[in-house]
């Protein structure tokens, strides 16, 4: 719940804006501000308080209690001017607070929190447990100092910036991309190497000079990134204590010095099983021990399992709540057919399955480090058993559509994925659009025209290495675009989400007006990859169909005779006069759109880069707009 709390007419207009935005997310706290304050800060998880910053550092100063546990605080000025994240940055979710507010009112957010202001990820942003000095380590990350990654696996992190290095490389280091070349083991284009850090003179020396035959534009991207990180490596040899701060992703129980930090991943999965009436203590008492004695962190379980048949057990339910993990539960059926080193005829008589705890851990594979053990109660018989697995990290694939080219087309799902894939992988043009978005440290590995499938692969292959990859592509990635080559070469072994995208025919058609008011289909001419003969008769069924049209990669220099053979068939079933848009760079500075009809179009005035869209029989040109009515039979009230 958010408080909001306003002293003045004018701050109570911006308040209730608010709550009438999100409604069922805000309260309102009326009275003296002082009372509204306090009574906010203990009720509610934020607070939006429009007040003076001083005013509120005053009132809340007396409240503060734990930065674990102190609600939010955002402050916004008498004129909204500023939404001003004063207090619980990331533990009380007030940065993204300020982000919001800015959105509904239109002031803009003032965040200080050090990460945030330099596009660093936070090690208490990343979603998991974090442990040890992670103020200092912070520290050392954001002022450049050499930062030791070691981590147990690859588990899929955001991009972390240069100074941070595995274990056994040094810091610095810059990627240098050469489109088209191939990667050792798998033709996979754009694949970087990584090269000794140069100080400032040496980049600035590469910066004036064309890098590795690269095209200018290119050159002047790597330059740049040889120069900053040739900064961080400087600036770290200036400011490192005597020994490097360390961050650990580990599930494993661990030692940490002045200077390090734990990242606990979500890599354990607990199997349970009970008698029933099993008490909660007796089975979180039973997990919390066997994870004790086998020195893992209890912070890395990432759910309880178990049999269908004990899905409401009471104390495995609490258990799985103390923990603040999902409870997965499997069929009977399921678990027998899972090989176990530990069967036993009491579950099989008793739920229909000769394992409960280990069965369950095993579901999807993983490494049993725990075999069952049970409880041991004192004075009477064991009602509890658990084992645990650890799984494998799952790498992730996102595949991003960018939208039509236009930056305010693409969505905020897809600049988030962008931000959050420590691998980016795409056309590089494509990735000139995005790479302001890109954090410091994401690897880029790009390439020319022509290598959609070494693309897909190395997106895949770079997913089950255990990262995080980004793989872009214009419009949305499902529409001639890279989501086809991927999920085909992809797996169950990694994660995938989809982020749709605004569509070159979507973009296009809001030019035109309304043509895609009924039933429509998308073609395209290319016959690189499709013969002819399918796309004709592609061409034909639309035609007789009568639906409308939109032709993408309708003309290239190589292929000049498709666009007019695909209009004649349409036009054996329309009108000379049907409407045609053709929209090119939908969306763009540089786009143009015009309406004609099928029989005036002259295909020589389309190319790659135009969309072109014929109507139906039913389309019609309307104050200078392509419009396709829906032609439902509307159905009025009491007919």
């Amino acid at each position: 719940m958010i408080g909001l709390i306003s002293a003045t007419a004018a701050g109570a207009v911006a308040r209730d804006r608010l709550a009438a935005t999100w409604p069922g997310r805000t309260r309102v706290y009326d009275g003296p501000v002082r009372e509204a304050v306090g009574r906010a800060f203990a009720e509610c998880d934020q607070l939006v308080c429009f007040l003076a910053t001083g005013a509120v550092v005053r009132l809340v100063a007396p409240l503060l209690s734990d930065k674990g546990s102190d609600p939010g605080v955002v402050c916004v000025d008498e004129a909204q001017r500023h939404a001003v994240s004063l207090l619980g940055g990331h533990g009380g979710g007030a940065n993204e607070l300020a982000l919001a507010v800015s959105g509904v009112l239109g002031c803009a957010p003032v965040i200080t929190t050090a990460t945030d202001a330099t596009d660093i990820p936070g090690l208490d942003t990343l979603g998991w447990p974090v442990e040890g000095a992670t103020a200092a380590v912070t520290r050392a990350i954001l002022d450049g100092a050499p930062v030791t990654l070691e981590a147990d696996a690859v588990w899929p992190l955001p991009p972390l910036p240069g100074n941070v290095a595995p274990a056994g490389t040094s810091a610095g280091t810059t990627t240098r991309v050469a489109p088209g070349a191939s990667a050792a083991g798998g033709g996979a284009p754009g694949v970087e190497r990584a090269e000794p850090a140069v100080s400032l003179a040496e980049a600035a020396a590469i910066a004036s000079v064309p890098v590795g035959g690269l095209p200018g534009a290119m050159a002047a991207t790597v330059a740049a990134g040889v120069v900053a990180e040739a900064a961080v490596a400087e600036a770290a040899e200036k400011r490192s204590p005597d020994a490097p701060a360390v961050v650990r992703v580990s599930d494993r129980v661990l030692d940490l010095g002045e200077r390090e930090v734990v990242l606990r991943p979500p890599s354990l999965v607990v199997g349970v099983g009970a008698s029933k009436g099993a008490p909660a203590d007796e089975v979180s008492g039973l997990i919390e021990e066997t994870l004790a004695e086998a020195g893992l962190s209890v912070r890395s379980v990432a759910a309880l399992a178990t049999v269908d048949a004990k899905a409401e057990e009471a104390g495995i339910v609490e258990a799985a709540a103390r923990l603040g993990v999902p409870l997965r539960t499997y069929a009977a059926e399921e678990l027998a057919r899972i090989d176990v080193p530990n069967p036993s005829g009491a579950p099989l008589a008793a739920v229909g399955t000769p394992s409960v705890a280990e069965a369950a851990a095993l579901v999807g594979g993983g490494e049993l480090l725990v075999p069952k053990r049970k409880s041991a109660p004192e004075g009477r018989v064991a009602m509890a058993t658990c084992a645990v697995v650890r799984k494998e990290p799952r790498g992730r694939l996102a595949v991003v559509g960018l939208g039509p080219g236009a930056r305010d087309l693409l969505t905020p799902r897809a600049r988030d994925e962008i931000r959050r894939a420590s691998v980016l992988v795409g056309l590089d043009q494509y990735v000139d659009q995005i790479r302001d978005l890109l954090r410091p440290g994401t690897r880029v590995l790009e390439s020319g025209l022509g290598a959609e499938e070494e693309r897909a692969r190395t997106a895949v292959a770079e997913a089950r290495a255990g990262h995080a990859v980004a793989l872009i592509g214009s419009g949305d990635a499902g529409v001639y675009a890279m989501a086809s080559p991927a999920l085909a070469e992809a797996s169950d072994d990694i994660d995938v989400v989809g982020v749709p995208g605004v569509t070159a025919a979507l973009a296009a058609a809001a030019i035109l007006g309304a043509p895609l008011g009924h039933d429509h289909v998308s073609i395209s001419l290319s016959d690189l990859h499709t013969p002819w003969e399918v796309i004709e008769r592609r061409v034909r069924a639309a035609a007789e169909a009568d639906i409308v049209v939109t032709f993408y990669n309708p003309r290239s220099r190589g292929r000049d005779w498709q666009l007019p053979k695909a209009l004649s068939i349409l036009a054996e079933h329309r009108e000379p006069t049907t409407p045609v848009g053709v929209v090119r760079n939908a969306s763009r500075p540089d786009g143009t759109s015009r309406l004609t009809t099928i029989a005036a179009l002259d295909p020589a005035t389309v190319d790659m880069m135009t969309v072109v869209v014929v109507g139906n029989t039913a389309a019609r040109e309307i104050a200078g707009r392509m419009v396709t009515p829906r032609g439902y039979r509307w159905q009025t009230e009491g007919s």
